[in-house]
């Protein structure tokens, strides 16, 4: 029995807020499953007594201009979410009365003062109709049109008018229109089975793929309900349940983001993801965090939306260029399978592929040599064939080499492997990836699941060999062309990430002892097992050293050239660093981190080559340089200037450093004089920063004044080199992303060297001008950062220096921070490189003490590690 009634002085408005409020709280306890279908009865009943109890109704003349109200769009749908709008059609038999604004104010207005979003159209029948020929925007919600109350016929009437009005003439140019639409849309939200923050409704694989396949379904067929897609044979009995329960998965994730935001909200921002695995229910499994567990189911109910809906269009004969495909004259040369009138390739028989299941890997090779993609029949024969996938389909040669010819081949319009990915064929095939499958990783920096990721990665690597990948990054497209065999490098980029599925201190290590068991079951040799092996344990090295090691230092390219031991393994890491850094995304891959990563390829390579540098060599580059320095000199007096100047400087700054550079610092030192600095900024070449050159009387907290205006001026501070003249000079360049606004980039760049004279001469407090840009990240929830602070002091890596590793998550002043707490260790910063390292920043600073010696002693090593840790967010959540 009904228990929640309207009294008799209860305003019927008053007994719906009552209700939705407690089906909410059941809703949010777990405990009212079918939330969005009995929102919409509450609100059913709602208008039924409105219309009831109306004093305008009857004054009306509702037997000479009948009314209707109906309910659009998600209301229509029944799909009525927490925030979402209530979409209404006051729909009149002749004409809109003069008393239709009074019965507006006395159903709708009572419905807006509880806080409800309510949307109406008033209209007579022959507007209605009219409006949903010309304007989609009306049309689409009327095809979800669902009577509440009033003249039930006047629903019945409008609907079979509008059928007979749209007919054949119309159903192609309806359907056009919705595919245009569908299309931009797409391209204005994006791929929500893929972003990082995707969008429920909107998005590629959001609920809106499902409402345009409905109302196409409609148009055509006039089909009602979803389950009647399996009538009319747009999905089959599986693909009709699984598709039902990610529909229901991502409304039930839309409305708890309703629910926890207080507002209509689509868009799964960052914050809300973690608030959302909690209040689901994940639990932390496999090494998975609560909140990756939830993006990866909900990533893969998306991602099965996205390809019913992709499936659908083909069925329905549309591409995305809204033509009909045209017949290819092309014949498959295995003879149990078929190319199809719509030109998509099939099995000739269900029978056939009992007869020979290796048919289920034979069809993709096809697909990849005909360039044409699978059926829908035939995607559904392989996901209900899968089964016959044993040990003897994987470990046949025959059919091993079919997927290698899959996995090399050129690029096409469309990814075979993420058809045997969609299909569930390629799990079965590398059963390796199951582990992977939709494995989500919660950052910023990673865009897709570890298993779509790997697959962008072989299909960055085949760009290499187009016009498009040798504009994107040269020197790889002419190592690719030069690869004779490319088969160990594309089952590296395939495995490199496979680590990932088994929790483990380092996901390279523990891949390469994965990818050397699939690999020796797959009967390779041991040779090639090797190579695959080292790629797959070293795929970071490259990225880590370019990003996070001195460049300038001759150790950092020795010691990658005695790990990567020869050129062809050099140049293999090199291909498959690059296109696993660009299919990450665009925070893993930029101008600079292409700069860095070919400046260490060729050091690597010229020791590879020619052997480790001997001392004489160096001894002669130095010599060489100086020679070219003293022959720019004008007389005498210059060139012995300069000599005096050689004397000044370091032996590591005279091998590194360009004689063109060199000249233009001592052109630099001598400007200097009296003044506490001088700078020069000038464009880097073939990247978007700026290198910033500061000559400088030297002094204890240098660099970290430097890094704090540079914050100051919100610049930020990719890679820093720090050279001391023995006469007391330092000669710092750092390396900087240019200011926002670049029409007035001198005016920036003069406001930020007043703003150093100024703190140099204790004008300017730094640390107080700074602190109100820090202090909203200090003080920033720590919630929303999975992954502690860590710091790592490093006597190992440098002869000479100590390594100070920080991944910290990135905040204004971060670098001015860190470097002012090594300061009051009283340590000088030689050398600083900013890194990513996930959603974390990994500041990388090469330090000695005041005295010029390591920071090698235990007490030494913690103050170091403490003294950051304190300028932090969220200080104490830092691990050793």
């Amino acid at each position: 029995m009904q228990t929640n009634t309207k009294t008799e002085n209860q305003p019927i408005s008053e007994v719906l807020q009552k209700k939705r409020e407690a089906l909410i709280l059941r809703f949010i306890s777990g405990k009212a499953p079918d939330f969005p279908r009995k929102h919409a009865r509450f609100l059913d009943d709602y208008f039924r007594e409105s219309f009831v109890i109306s004093r305008i109704g009857p004054h009306m003349g509702l037997s000479k201009n009948p009314y209707a109200i109906i309910a659009l769009g998600g209301y229509g749908r029944q799909e009525q979410c927490i925030h979402s709008d209530v979409d209404l059609l006051f729909l009149f038999g002749k004409y809109v009365p003069d008393q239709a604004e009074e019965l507006i104010r006395e159903v709708v207005y009572p419905l807006w003062d509880i806080g409800l979003d309510v949307g109406y159209a008033t209209r007579s029948m022959k507007e209605c109709i009219g409006m949903a020929l010309e304007d989609l925007e009306v049309l689409t919600p009327i095809l979800d049109a669902r009577f509440i109350c009033g003249m039930s016929p006047l629903y019945s009437d409008l609907m079979e008018k509008l059928r007979n009005k749209i007919g054949r003439r119309k159903t192609k140019s309806i359907i056009k229109q919705l595919i245009e639409h569908n299309r931009d849309r797409h391209h204005y939200f994006g791929d929500s089975a893929y972003l990082i923050e995707p969008n429920l409704k909107e998005g590629q694989g959001g609920l809106r793929d499902y409402h345009t396949m409905l109302w196409i379904a409609q148009i055509k067929t006039n089909l009602k309900e979803i389950r009647d897609f399996i009538y009319h044979g747009y999905l089959s009995h599986e693909e009709y349940d699984y598709l039902i329960n990610s529909l229901q998965f991502i409304m039930n994730v839309r409305n708890r983001l309703h629910h926890l935001t207080g507002r209509r909200c689509d868009r799964l921002h960052f914050e809300y993801q973690i608030p959302l695995a909690a209040v689901l229910g994940f639990q932390p499994e496999n090494g998975q965090q609560p909140v990756e567990r939830f993006l990866g189911e909900l990533h893969a109910h998306m991602e099965f939306v996205k390809q019913q809906h992709l499936m659908f269009f083909y069925e329905l004969g549309y591409t995305p260029k809204l033509k009909r495909r045209k017949k290819v004259v092309k014949s498959s040369s295995v003879t149990a399978l078929e190319v199809t009138d719509e030109g998509m390739l099939n099995f000739v028989s269900p029978e056939k592929i009992l007869e020979a299941p290796d048919l289920l890997i034979k069809i993709f090779e096809e697909s990849v040599r005909l360039e044409i993609p699978l059926s829908i029949e035939a995607k559904r024969l392989v996901k209900e064939f899968s089964y016959l996938v044993d040990h003897n389909f994987l470990s046949a040669s025959e059919n091993i080499k079919s997927f290698e010819r899959i996995l090399t081949a050129p690029p096409s319009t469309f990814n075979v492997l993420d058809e045997m990915l969609n299909t569930g064929i390629l799990v079965k095939f590398i059963p390796e990836y199951k582990k992977i499958e939709n494995r989500i990783q919660y950052d910023r920096y990673h865009l897709y699941p570890v298993d779509r990721h790997s697959l962008r990665t072989i299909q960055t690597l085949k760009t290499f060999g187009t016009a498009e990948g040798a504009a994107k990054d040269p020197l790889g497209a002419d190592l690719y062309k030069e690869l004779k065999n490319r088969r160990l490098l594309f089952w590296a980029a395939l495995f490199h990430d496979i680590g990932k599925g088994t929790p483990a201190e380092s996901h390279s290590i523990s891949g390469a002892g994965i990818v050397r068991k699939a690999l020796a079951g797959r009967g390779f040799k041991e040779k090639d097992i090797e190579t695959v092996t080292f790629l797959v344990a070293e795929h970071l090295r490259l990225v880590k050293t370019a990003t996070r090691r001195d460049l300038y230092d001759e150790q950092t390219a020795i010691h990658c050239a005695r790990i990567i031991g020869d050129i062809k393994r050099l140049k293999l890491l090199y291909l498959l660093t690059v296109a696993d850094s660009m299919a990450t995304g665009p925070i893993a891959w930029n101008d600079w981190t292409a700069t860095l990563l070919k400046d260490l390829f060729f050091k690597v390579f010229s020791i590879l080559e020619k052997g480790e540098l001997a001392t004489h060599e160096a001894m002669e580059v130095v010599a060489s340089k100086k020679t070219k320095i003293l022959e720019s000199a004008p007389d005498p007096e210059a060139r012995q200037n300069l000599q005096t100047l050689f004397n000044f400087m370091s032996p590591r700054y005279l091998l590194y450093m360009p004689a063109k550079h060199i000249l233009e610092h001592i052109h630099l030192y001598n400007t200097l004089g009296a003044a506490e600095f001088v700078w020069n900024v000038t464009p880097t070449p073939d990247s978007n920063t700026r290198t910033v050159t500061v000559c400088a009387q030297d002094r204890p907290g240098l660099f970290s004044k430097i890094s704090g205006i540079f914050t100051l001026n919100n610049l930020n501070i990719l890679d820093a080199q720090a050279f001391t003249w023995r006469n007391n000079i330092a000669l710092d360049i750092f390396e900087v992303t240019p200011p926002p606004d670049q029409l007035f980039e001198a005016d920036r760049w003069s406001r930020a060297e007043g703003h150093l004279q100024a703190a140099l001469t204790g004008r300017l407090d730094l640390a107080g001008a700074l602190q109100e840009k820090m202090a909203a990240y200090r003080t920033s929830s720590r919630s929303t950062r999975p992954r502690p602070h860590r710091v790592v002091v490093d006597n190992e890596g440098s002869s000479f220096f100590t390594i100070v590793e920080v991944f910290a998550y990135d905040f204004p002043g971060l670098l001015y921070s860190i470097t002012d707490a090594l300061f009051r260790c009283k340590l000088d910063v030689w050398v600083s490189k900013i890194a990513t390292n996930v959603d974390q920043v990994v500041d990388v600073f090469y330090v000695r003490d005041f005295d010029g010696q390591k920071v090698d002693a235990p007490d030494q090593v913690a103050a170091v590690k403490a003294a950051i840790a304190e300028v932090l967010p969220g200080a104490g959540d830092t691990k050793p």
